[in-house]
């Protein structure tokens, strides 16, 4: 390392950290590959509200982060700004035992087998979503994709079954959900929900609250709650290492994470992987052959569909970086970094570097096709022990929605420019919601869904 590791940060952008924060807030990846360019695998933000930051995008240095004890880079203080929202034991702003303890416990709820069951579910209801969508006119699909990936997670995660409370979780939601930068100054400092403008914030919250408590209720009284599949179920089943089991504010913090985590992250990418296809005419083709194929139970049409949605996250990430404050000074990149900075695996900077991707800019799933893409090479989920406990939930969604889209829909394709990305809240979404056009409906046979056969997340939990 000789004199350079010395030295405390790396270089970086010397404008004033308001302004870095506003350069992030509307032009995050734009901003961020910017500094690469300049200044190298390793660079320091200074970003108002943040504090210093330092990005990387060296795959080795990542994996000493990933790799890295969890008392020294911690991901839930990283995330603390989100306690407001989500509570104080989720499972995104814990670190330490409690979070190795807590994770230990709800991981089974996402098992592969687990997640599997639910297939079925999750076809069914995209199935229904579809057969809403307009024929002739071009819509943006986003909203759709939220619309279905809400219903499966109120479904098979919560396993919300009371058709007044899933009417009412369908409505509060969303409007909870879909945060506005505005409203997440109140996220960030809860006492701000007390002040007009920011009451309509609390009175969702508490709707939400009321709703899921009524859901755990109901939950622990099941007289079939050994039996039953839902992650709710499963995860008031779980015992921790000292035999106690969650109470109900802890249920409800992990509920409302999964449903914050998983719900747009997954629609994200559900509408980037559409607004891609429709622009690659061939890819398209292959991808409703790869549809018709899993339909009927081939394994290479879900290999093919599993791709889409690898090359589509690799090219679009939903979530641009990961973070973790240090609790005491490490060494990464050659610089000897000070604690109480953050450092951020930048996912967006590895997906989209040439040292790691040929023609990292064209949308090529067959790249992915059987290829070992390692933990710090392809990380759209994040890594190390804070990698998103629900990537395989959304990863085996991607491919079920997707196969129902294009076995059911016959999309138009468009020359037009691809859409940009655009921030929302700490999301990267296509900024006109991934407009599509369905040229005609398809004659589906009513068999049953197609076999389950397997391949929310937000990072950092």
């Amino acid at each position: 390392m000789g004199d350079k590791a010395r030295v405390e940060l790396p270089p970086g952008p010397r404008l004033p950290a308001p302004i870095q924060a506003a350069l992030m807030a509307r032009y995050w990846p734009r901003f961020i590959s910017a500094c690469r360019r300049r200044y190298g695998s390793a660079f320091t933000m200074r970003i108002a509200t943040m504090g210093t930051l330092v990005y990387l995008d060296d795959p080795a240095e990542i994996k000493k982060v990933f790799a890295g004890s969890p008392s020294v880079y911690h991901a839930g203080e990283a995330n603390s700004m989100l306690a407001g929202l989500l509570g104080s034991s989720s499972v995104l702003v814990i670190d330490d035992d409690v979070h190795r303890e807590r994770r230990r416990q709800m991981l089974p709820a996402f098992h592969r087998d687990a997640v599997a069951r639910q297939t079925d579910v999750m076809a069914e209801i995209a199935s229904a979503n579809i057969a809403t969508w307009p024929v002739g006119t071009e819509f943006p699909v986003a909203p759709k994709m939220s619309e279905i990936t809400l219903e499966v997670i109120l479904r098979t995660v919560i396993g919300a079954s009371d058709p007044d409370r899933l009417t009412a979780l369908r409505e509060v939601m969303p409007r909870l959900l879909n945060v506005t930068p505005w409203a997440s100054l109140a996220i960030a400092s809860p006492r701000l929900q007390k002040v007009g403008l920011w009451r309509s914030l609390r009175r969702n919250m508490d709707e939400a609250d009321r709703l899921l408590y009524a859901e755990i209720a109901d939950r622990r009284t099941d007289p079939d709650l050994a039996t039953r599949t839902d992650a709710l179920a499963k995860l008031i089943r779980a015992a921790g290492e000292d035999g106690n089991t969650m109470t109900d504010r802890e249920l409800r913090d992990q509920l409302i994470t999964l449903l914050v985590a998983g719900h747009d992250t997954t629609a994200t990418g559900l509408a980037w992987a559409l607004e891609r296809l429709t622009r690659h005419p061939a890819i398209l083709a292959k991808a409703v052959r790869a549809a018709e194929a899993s339909a009927a139970g081939d394994v290479e049409g879900d290999e093919f569909l599993d791709a889409v949605a690898k090359e589509t996250l690799r090219i679009r990430p939903v979530v641009f970086d990961v973070g973790r404050i240090l609790k005491e000074p490490v060494e990464l990149a050659g610089y000897r970094l000070p604690a109480g900075i953050m450092v951020a695996p930048g996912i967006g900077l590895v997906h989209s570097s040439s040292k790691q991707y040929a023609h990292p800019d064209r949308f090529d799933p067959d790249r992915m096709v059987s290829a070992a893409t390692g933990p710090t090479t392809w990380l759209p989920f994040g890594g190390g022990n804070r990698r998103c406990l629900g990537a395989t939930f959304a990863m085996i969604e991607l491919r079920v929605v997707l196969r129902e889209v294009l076995r059911r829909v016959e999309l138009s394709t468009t020359t037009a420019a691809g859409e940009r990305q655009r921030v929302k809240h700490v999301i990267l979404v296509p900024h006109r919601g991934a407009r599509i056009r369905v040229r005609a409906r398809k004659d589906v046979p009513a068999t049953a869904a197609a076999p389950a056969s397997t391949s929310s997340c937000m990072h950092s939990s």
